[in-house]
């Protein structure tokens, strides 16, 4: 059996998983929240922190809160990190950090994606579990 058909049918099975998986599942339970401050900030070297508030239940795989955040052209969005989360069901307080790879954020008006996903590997192969999103409009500040 040739290489080409070899990764053929490897890549015509990870399609045929991925069909069968289950899709990913939006929040469930209303329960579930995640926030995001009203102000983010920009340090001097360009870094940028958000931050917010979150609450799940019930993980049985890795979960984290994600953040990313675009200005100007909605279709850009530069990931601002990921902290670990725990679903016990109390509120927790999350600040993400990264520094884009470009000088792209300014300080001014800004929208930012905030997410609690849950990978969850029920089947073997790691599948995204959403708990909650956030969409927020947010001002940067320089620090």
């Amino acid at each position: 059996m040739s290489l080409r058909s070899v990764l053929g049918t490897a890549a015509g099975a990870t399609l045929l998983l991925l069909a069968a998986a289950p899709a990913a599942t939006a929040t469930v339970d209303p329960y579930e929240t995640v926030t995001v401050d009203p102000t983010g900030r920009i340090a001097p070297d360009g870094t940028v922190t958000l931050s917010g508030t979150y609450r799940c239940l019930g993980n049985s795989g890795a979960t984290f809160v994600s953040s990313s955040v675009s200005q100007n052209d909605p279709s850009v969005r530069h990931g601002i990190g990921g902290t670990r989360a725990v679903c016990d069901g109390v509120e927790h307080s999350w600040e993400n950090s990264g520094k884009p790879s470009s000088d792209a954020l300014t300080p001014g008006a800004a929208q930012v994606e905030a997410t609690v996903m849950e990978l969850s590997s029920g089947g073997g192969l790691p599948l995204p579990r959403f708990h909650a999103v956030q969409r927020q409009d947010i001002t940067l500040t320089k620090s």
